[in-house]
């Protein structure tokens, strides 16, 4: 700590101030990525349920690199995706402060996992949401094809209201999570019809992303209740001998100004933010029904599903589809996490690598897991009850 009068780098961030509970449930897209009218109409994000973690194997593609053609052990996370369902279409047109939405568009029918959303005590209501809306499709839809003409003529941007299959995943709960979902590419009139098309059709997550692609999660983080100083803004704890406690901030501020100003470090509330991690690579996107939801790779033909033995710890069997990114996302088991197709074009060599899996971890996240499969576990331990 020599010479500390000349520099002090302050501890911790005030980019993230205020650092308190955030009052979503969920992870909103504050920004979608650029339009390109040359593209063809396409979503840009997707929601899933982080199921938890596993590791792969994999042979390393960086000609030059020391680890070049050498195996690499690396943490991915899985995050199961069952199919979307559009409900909606939210049409933008452009202010002097920015877009405003100009009207919405609402599919014919609803699930009642979606109309769930728009209550709060679901078995004392009524249930007549969207009854009197259903009316405007009876007289051979010309009010509904008036609005999707206006959403034409006058919007600049398109976004689909989309929700999920929540009763697919194994969270125990019943109401759907709801998003807007931008359209990009395309001209506006190609962008709504494209979207007028997709009402009340599930949209899967493979339509969305793809293998290979670098992909942003925005989810809100591990809630972890009151903390002190020194884990909440890193300062450093002071001298062993310090009277009343050393994970302290040793001076809060001069007696002028009296008050302590809001850069000082203080304990509270850690955790439950809302964050944006970038630059995820998606390392497969499994398919329920078809060969990419195993765990079987060229490598390693195992008959094996992409579930560990005796399930992801505090989530269970993933049934439906999924995307394995690499590393980990915010947020704790069954947490909702949205996923959003990268902001900007990606050209760095991680990127631009292919990867092919050699090998995914199925052994028991529940302690030491040493075995694959139940069939491997009989084999070489044999029959443990008489």
């Amino acid at each position: 700590m020599s010479h500390r009068k000349f520099e002090h780098p302050r501890h911790g961030s005030l980019g993230f101030l205020p650092r308190k509970r955030c009052k979503r449930g969920k992870g909103k897209v504050k920004s979608f990525p650029k339009d390109d009218a040359s593209k063809p109409p396409h979503l840009t994000a997707f929601m899933g349920y982080k199921a938890g973690m596993t590791h792969i194997v994999r042979d390393v593609e960086k000609p030059g690199s020391k680890a070049h053609k050498k195996e690499a052990a690396e943490a991915v996370t899985i995050i199961e995706t069952p199919p979307m369902v559009v409900v909606g279409i939210v049409g933008y047109v452009q202010t002097a402060r920015g877009l405003r939405s100009l009207n919405t568009v609402w599919a014919e029918h609803l699930s009642e996992e979606v109309k769930r959303r728009f209550y709060k005590n679901w078995y004392k209501a009524k249930k007549k949401a969207f009854t009197k809306y259903a009316k405007k499709y009876a007289d051979g839809k010309k009010e509904i094809e008036a609005e999707v003409a206006e959403l034409k003529k006058h919007c600049c941007a398109i976004r689909v209201l989309a929700h999920t299959q929540v009763r697919k995943v194994p969270i125990a709960q019943k109401k759907a999570h709801l998003m807007e979902i931008q359209v990009n590419g395309g001209t506006v009139a190609q962008k709504v019809d494209f979207a007028y098309n997709l009402l009340e059709k599930a949209v899967s997550v493979n339509s969305v992303f793809s293998q290979n692609e670098m992909i942003d999660t925005i989810a809100i983080t591990k809630g972890k209740g009151t903390e002190g100083v020194v884990t909440r803004w890193g300062v450093s704890r002071l001298p062993r001998k310090t009277h009343r406690g050393l994970r302290k901030v040793a001076c809060i501020g001069a007696w002028h100004p009296a008050r302590v100003g809001w850069t000082v470090a203080r304990s509270g509330a850690m955790g439950f933010n809302h964050r944006t991690e970038m630059n995820k690579k998606v390392y497969r996107i499994g398919v329920k029904g078809e060969a990419s939801h195993a765990a079987t790779t060229e490598h390693d033909v195992t008959v094996k599903d992409i579930t560990p033995m005796g399930g992801f710890p505090h989530y269970g069997v993933v049934k439906e589809d999924y995307v394995m990114i690499k590393g980990a996302c915010p947020g704790v088991k069954r947490r909702v996490i949205t996923l959003r197709k990268s902001l900007f074009p990606q050209t760095s060599r991680n990127a631009l690598e292919e990867v092919k899996l050699k090998f995914i971890d199925t052994s028991s996240k529940f302690g030491n897991g040493r075995f694959q499969t139940s069939e491997e576990k009989a084999k070489i331990l044999g029959r443990l009850k008489a």
